[in-house]
């Protein structure tokens, strides 16, 4: 899974959170499971160890890992991260769905089009 976009215009920690994130709530990295050491990403990586570290304190503050002194950082098994995760995304639909309907978008006109997009980027290989 690639972490880092250099295009992108996000600080490379913010792009390690979310990377990290997405691998949690995707069940990619499993409750428990031992992170990759700061040194080790940061090679991996070839960025800062303060910028590896930056991004697992942020993990920490937001629920999804913790430390153990001497051993390391692991994945926190706290479902109600995902849950939270899910509730926000569904709200952030639901407005647009009523942003939508206020400008005279049909709810039918919104699933059509987003069948379509959806269709297409299936075509060009799953690409998101």
């Amino acid at each position: 899974m690639k972490i880092i976009d250099y295009q992108d215009s996000r600080p490379i920690y913010e792009q390690i959170v979310e990377s990290f994130k997405v691998q949690i709530f995707k069940g990619i990295l499993q409750a428990d499971e031992q992170m990759p050491s700061v040194r080790s990403l940061a090679m991996e990586l070839s960025t800062n160890p303060n910028t590896v570290q930056r991004a697992y304190s942020e993990l920490e503050r937001q629920g999804f890992i913790y430390t153990v002194k001497g051993r390391g950082n692991f994945v926190k098994g706290d479902d109600s991260l995902k849950d939270t995760k899910k509730q926000e995304v569904i709200d952030e639909i639901v407005e647009l769905f009523v942003e939508a309907n206020s400008i005279g978008i049909t709810f039918d006109e919104v699933l059509s089009e987003i069948k379509v997009r959806l269709d297409e980027i299936a075509k060009e290989g799953g690409k998101s």
